[in-house]
């Protein structure tokens, strides 16, 4: 291929203009310009997006789980007031009611007679019928304690 200029053009191009051999550094230029820029404002509003999230990544559980259930639903709507929702939730900061709550809970298996963490568990289910001599025994309101009865107990009139 025959890469001289012709006879009849300048003897200064400009630089846009594209070479003889077919390559366009403009064209070039402009398409990685481009992708650079895309993939850009992809990252920043995702950054953006995901702010509520980052916010809220610092607080409760439940609360970083709806503020990202928002941000979800802000994403693929493309309705802004969930993310605005989101961002305030995000900001907001709850009481913590679950340390005075275990708390409670702590004193009440004390006053029990339970060791402390044991009020929660449920109770383990019987693999076999008990016996007369298994159950417990049980004490009436009025005094005296008697063994537990397996048919209901008479009532005299």
């Amino acid at each position: 291929m025959n890469t001289s200029v012709h006879p009849a053009a300048p003897h200064h191009l400009p630089f846009f203009l594209p070479g003889p051999d077919g390559s366009d550094a403009v064209l070039v230029g402009t398409g990685l310009f481009l992708i650079i820029a895309v993939m850009a404002f992809g990252l920043i509003f995702l950054r953006l997006h995901t702010l509520p999230e980052r916010l809220a990544h610092r607080g409760h559980k439940l609360q970083f789980e709806i503020v990202a259930v928002l941000g979800l639903i802000a994403l693929f709507t493309h309705m802004h007031i969930f993310w605005v929702a989101g961002l305030l939730l995000a900001l907001i900061d709850f009481p913590d009611f679950t340390g005075p709550m275990r708390r409670i809970a702590g004193s009440a298996e004390r006053i029990a007679g339970l060791p402390p963490g044991s009020g929660d568990t449920a109770p383990e289910p019987l693999t076999h019928e008990p016996t007369r001599d298994e159950l417990p025994v049980q004490k009436p309101a009025h005094g005296r304690p008697r063994s537990p009865e397996l048919a209901p107990e008479r009532h005299e009139a």
